[in-house]
C-alpha cells in the first residue's frame, strides 16, 4: 500500500536566506512569506507549492557536477494523517532522526540514503 503524499515545499540550504529569496522572486515572481527571516525565508505562489531557503552556518556550495560537497536539499510532502504516513514510511524504510524539531506540525524522517525529507499533516483527500 503505498502512502499518498504531495510535494508542498522544496527548502535549499544557503548562507542568506533572505538574499537568496530575493533571487528566486526576481526569477519566478512567487511572493515572499510574511514571516521570512534571516534564518528562513519562503517564496509561494497559487498552487500550494513553497521555495524554502534555511541559513546553514559554514555553509559550502555544492560542487556540482563533482561530488567533493554534494547537493544540499530537502523536500516537504503534505500527507492525510500524519501518524500513519509517519508509520507506512518507516515500514517502506525511513529513517526517524532524534531531533524533531516541531514534531506536532511535522515529521523529520531519512530515506534509506540518508536524505532528510519532511512530513506534514493536511493534505486533503
Amino acid at each position: 500500500m503505498s502512502v499518498q503524499m504531495k510535494l508542498s515545499a522544496i527548502t535549499l540550504d544557503c548562507p542568506d536566506p533572505l538574499a537568496l529569496a530575493a533571487f528566486y522572486q526576481a526569477a519566478t515572481g512567487l511572493e515572499p512569506h510574511p514571516r521570512s527571516n534571516a534564518d528562513f525565508a519562503s517564496l509561494g505562489g497559487g498552487d500550494g507549492l513553497s521555495l524554502g531557503f534555511q541559513r546553514v552556518d559554514d555553509y559550502r556550495a555544492p560542487s556540482w557536477p563533482g561530488q567533493d560537497v554534494p547537493q544540499q536539499l530537502h523536500c516537504c510532502f503534505r500527507v492525510a494523517d500524519l501518524e500513519e504516513a509517519e508509520a507506512r514510511l518507516l515500514e517502506l524504510g525511513a529513517g526517524r532522526p532524534e531531533r524533531q524539531p516541531n514534531e506536532s506540525r511535522w515529521r523529520v524522517l531519512t530515506d534509506p540514503a540518508g536524505h532528510p525529507f519532511c512530513i506534514v499533516g493536511g493534505l486533503s483527500s
